[in-house]
């Protein structure tokens, strides 16, 4: 096995022993180890909203262990990755070396961003928001680093997910948050003893109804579009399983996708997935 990869493992594997209680441990490991490898739908998402990804200037709010800012950097975007573990920016370099690649990576948090006004063509903030102390913040420090015309591809978490993205467990947000974190516990799937600084803690974290996001989005000067719901116009939302499929079919024949597409979002999708543009 190449040094670089054994290197990487070395860096992830402390990082992920919370979730051994995964059945797909395995599989998710190492999709967690070949990131890069696995960003096509997001590379698209972004090429779609924002154009080409050549020569894009692009912030990876929030990068993680850089799969994201690897796989665009290798597509030809010119991409500075900013991240609040430290510990994940040394991922992030080990991920670019593989790659022959020095990636910038900056340690900062997404409330105060140690980058110029319109630096950037397009920021990324991926599985984020619900993690810095605050969101108005980010958003704010979002549409500054920005371009005018620039665009912001986002996610938020649904207060309303019927399987919640973090535990994966069902209909714990529907619960009162004592309760909620109570289950959390008894059933094995809290992240006590993990060494993560972000916050991580169900009822810690930010969660939102989507009117309510879209609102804290509009109010720093953003034009937002549903990513998944321009995808459905635009007949690109398709499901593996034909059985959804012939549900999508039987919808649109009555006229009622667009309608059964913004019942699910409000009460029962785990995150929305967001274009921020900046007016």
């Amino acid at each position: 096995m190449p040094k670089k990869t054994t290197e990487i493992e070395r860096a992830i594997d402390p990082w992920l022993q919370h979730m051994r209680w995964r059945r797909d441990f395995a599989h998710w490991r190492e999709r967690r180890i070949n990131q890069e490898r696995y960003q096509d739908e997001r590379l698209n998402m972004v090429a779609a909203a924002a154009g080409p990804l050549v020569d894009m200037r692009l912030l990876d709010l929030g990068a993680g262990m850089g799969g994201f800012a690897v796989a665009a950097a290798l597509r030809g975007a010119r991409v500075i990755a900013s991240e609040y573990n430290p510990a994940y920016c040394t991922i992030v370099r080990l991920r670019a070396a593989r790659h022959s690649m020095k990636l910038p990576v900056f340690n900062a948090a997404g409330e105060a961003l140690p980058f110029a006004n319109a630096s950037f063509d397009t920021v990324v903030a991926w599985d984020v928001i619900e993690h810095v102390q605050s969101p108005v913040a980010m958003l704010a420090e979002i549409a500054r680093v920005l371009r005018p015309g620039g665009h912001c591809l986002i996610t938020a978490i649904n207060r309303r997910a019927w399987v919640d993205p973090h535990y994966h467990l069902r209909g714990i947000n529907w619960l009162p948050r004592p309760m909620a974190e109570r289950i959390i516990a008894r059933r094995g799937r809290g992240k006590g003893g993990a060494a993560f600084h972000d916050l991580q803690r169900l009822s810690d974290m930010h969660y939102f109804h989507y009117g309510q996001f879209v609102r804290l989005c509009k109010r720093q000067g953003f034009v937002v579009k549903d990513v998944r719901q321009e995808q459905l116009r635009r007949g690109e939302l398709l499901s593996p399983k034909i059985s959804r499929r012939a549900l999508r079919n039987a919808l649109r024949t009555l006229g009622v996708e667009g309608l059964a597409y913004r019942i699910q979002r409000r009460w029962y999708v785990g995150m929305f997935e967001l274009d921020l543009e900046k007016k």
